[in-house]
């Protein structure tokens, strides 16, 4: 009978744990844990609250959320961007929820502090080269113009979304899948913000290199397919018809499969991405010293 009521105990004891503990534990030491795979996240919620809280405000975390930084370096050559009095409204807006986001990963696990983020206007340069296989001139500046900041802001959130999407499947513990189905609704609904505000403007051209905006964005997703390394998993806003809604339409506001169902990309996916080097044990892009985090440090140190 004393067996019996210890174990009830020991049960009692268990299920009374923080959440924390919960969500850290690994069913299986060769995989990571739920909170490794949240962790990693917060690299691209970093990246996303720096580039538009700057581009709305001029200013970062280190005045908006000190404590969210958690004493990582500032941003590199992240500026206030010309943009509209409704843009700058939108983008604000977006900036803020990266804040949320990074308040509610960081309520659930550990965390890490803001990794070394390059948001220079020659990194961005440098993406759009790639995108189209040549040196454009003058050198692309994400912060010049509206268009050349929404165009910069394509680059960025979708990343992220078909990291969510890739996700979720992966985690454990029900309250994980909460928080990232959460996390994922959010930056769906940006990217598709973002999204359609290029779509009016499919034949608008970017100047002064007379580009229009529906090429930037289908060479941007070319690129990320490329670097990404696993098939198509992003689409441009103008696609052949055979890949549109049901083979029906060109029209492509929203980025999905044959299905309509949103891609999914794995952490080393992403990091070939965000990197820009097309290899997840080699950092550079918006991440020069390379991500933070179990998952990401595991390249660098292999």
């Amino acid at each position: 009978m004393a067996v019996h009521h210890i174990r009830i105990i020991s049960v009692l004891l268990i299920a009374s744990l923080p959440f924390t503990i919960a969500i850290e534990g690994k069913g299986n030491s060769s995989e990571p844990s739920d909170a490794d795979r949240i962790e990693f996240a917060l690299n691209l919620e970093y990246l996303e609250a720096e580039f538009f809280l700057y581009g709305a405000l001029g200013y970062g975390l280190d005045v908006v959320a000190p404590e969210l930084a958690g004493g990582g370096p500032a941003p590199i050559g992240a500026q206030l961007a010309a943009l509209s009095p409704l843009v700058r409204d939108l983008i604000s807006q977006f900036a803020y929820q990266e804040v949320g986001h990074l308040r509610a990963i960081k309520k659930e696990v550990k965390g890490f502090p803001r990794p070394v983020l390059d948001l220079r206007v020659g990194t961005f340069a440098r993406i759009m080269d790639s995108a189209f296989g040549r040196r454009l001139y003058p050198p692309f500046d994400p912060y010049a113009s509206e268009i050349n900041y929404l165009l910069a802001s394509y680059v960025i959130p979708y990343v992220g979304l078909t990291g969510y999407v890739g996700t979720n499947p992966q985690l454990q513990n029900t309250t994980s899948k909460r928080l990232v189905a959460g996390l994922l609704g959010v930056e769906s609904g940006q990217d598709a913000v973002i999204r359609t505000w290029l779509y009016e403007r499919l034949e608008v051209r970017v100047m002064p290199y007379r580009l229009t905006v529906a090429e930037f964005t289908n060479r941007i997703s070319v690129l990320r397919d490329r670097l990404g390394n696993a098939g198509v998993k992003d689409e441009g806003l103008v696609v052949p018809m055979a890949l549109g809604a049901e083979g029906r339409v060109v029209g492509n506001v929203l980025a999905a499969n044959n299905a309509s169902l949103s891609y999914d990309r794995t952490p080393e996916e992403i990091l070939r991405i965000v990197y820009g080097t097309g290899d997840a044990h080699i950092p550079g892009g918006f991440f020069p010293n390379g991500a933070s985090g179990a998952i990401a440090k595991s390249f660098l140190q292999s």
